[in-house]
C-alpha cells in the first residue's frame, strides 16, 4: 500500500510564525521520559497543528526521534491506519514495524493485537525518546482505530510518547492517564494568544504597526482566537490602504471592538466580501479554517 509522502512530513511554516514559547517550554519541561500522551485539543482555528509542529521541530534531533502522521478520513479504516502509522515511524527508524507490515499483508485473518504487539516490541528496543504525532485525530470515527490506539497507550515503552492534535477529546483512556500523571493537556484556554503574542502577530507578522491599546482591543474582542486575529488583521490591513493609513486602522479597530457581537460573521463578511465568488466559496469550506 503506497503512502502519500506529505502525510508523513512534519509541517514547515510557509511564513513567519509567532513562537509560543510559554506552551512549548511546558511540553519540553522535565526531560527524560515523557508522558504517554500529549493531547492538544481545541476547536478549529486555534493553531493546534502549528503548536505541535513548533514543539516537535524544536524537540527533533540526534537524541529524539519525531514521527509525524497527518490523518484523514481514510485512516478510519484500521488496516490503513496501522499501515500509515508504521510508515510514519519508519521515516525515523526504518527497521521498526517490518514484521508488523508483513502481518498486515498476510490478510484480514491476522489478529490486530499481533500487529500491535510486534510494533510495540520494536519500539521497546529503541534507545532514546521517540514522539509519534497524530494530527487531526478528530477525523477518526472508527471504533477499531480508537481501540488500537488505546492498546498502544496502555503498552507503550516509557521512552515513547504519543502526541495528538484534535478538535474534540478522543475516546481514549484520558481519565486513567490523567490520574496516573501520564497525560499532558493543552486546551483552547492555553492556545489563546496573550496580548504580547497578539502584538507580535499583528505588528511583526502582519505588519500593521498598531499601538499597544489597539492590539489589546483586538486581542480582547477575538478572545485570543488565532483565526479571528488573522481575519481581523486582514480586514484592518485592507482598511489601512496605504502604508500611512494608521487613522483608518484605528477607526476600524475601535468600530470592530465596540459594536460587533458576532465576531466570526463580521470578519467573514468583511474579509470575504471583497473576494471573488470562487475564493469566497472556497474559503467558506472547513479546510480554509486554520487548524
Amino acid at each position: 500500500m503506497s503512502v502519500l509522502g506529505t502525510k508523513l512530513r512534519l509541517p514547515s511554516p510557509r511564513r513567519q510564525l509567532v513562537q509560543r514559547a510559554r506552551i512549548t517550554d511546558q511540553l519540553r519541561a522535565g526531560g527524560g521520559e515523557g508522558p504517554r500522551l500529549v493531547l492538544v485539543a481545541a476547536p478549529a482555528g486555534f493553531g493546534k497543528t502549528t503548536l505541535l509542529a513548533q514543539w516537535l521541530a524544536a524537540a527533533e534531533g540526534p537524541h529524539r526521534r519525531v514521527a509525524w502522521l497527518a490523518l484523514d478520513r481514510g485512516d478510519a479504516d484500521l488496516r490503513v491506519f496501522l499501515t500509515h502509522l508504521v510508515a510514519a515511524i519508519q521515516t525515523v527508524e526504518p527497521e521498526v514495524g517490518i514484521e508488523a507490515l508483513a502481518l498486515l499483508g498476510a490478510g484480514a485473518g491476522t489478529p490486530t493485537d499481533a500487529v500491535l504487539v510486534s510494533l510495540i516490541n520494536d519500539l521497546d528496543v529503541l534507545a532514546g525518546p521517540t514522539v509519534v504525532a497524530l494530527d487531526d485525530y478528530h477525523v477518526i470515527d472508527g471504533a477499531a482505530v480508537h481501540e488500537a490506539v488505546s492498546f498502544l497507550l496502555d503498552n507503550l515503552p516509557p521512552q515513547v510518547t504519543l502526541a495528538t492534535a484534535t478538535r474534540a477529546d478522543p475516546p481514549l483512556p484520558l481519565s486513567r492517564l490523567r490520574a496516573r500523571g501520564e497525560l499532558v493537556e493543552v486546551r483552547a484556554a492555553d492556545l489563546r494568544f496573550t496580548t504580547d503574542e497578539a502584538e507580535v502577530f499583528l505588528n511583526e507578522v502582519m505588519g500593521l504597526q498598531l499601538e499597544r491599546q489597539l492590539v489589546a482591543a483586538l486581542e480582547a474582542r477575538t478572545e485570543g482566537w488565532a483565526a479571528g486575529l488573522q481575519l481581523a488583521a486582514l480586514s484592518a490591513r485592507a482598511h489601512a490602504g496605504a502604508a500611512d493609513g494608521s487613522g483608518d486602522v484605528a477607526g476600524f479597530v475601535e468600530d470592530f471592538s465596540g459594536s460587533h457581537r458576532f465576531v466570526l460573521d463580521y470578519l467573514v463578511e468583511e474579509v470575504l466580501g471583497g473576494q471573488s465568488d470562487v475564493v469566497a466559496r472556497f474559503c467558506s469550506r472547513p479546510p480554509c479554517s486554520s487548524r
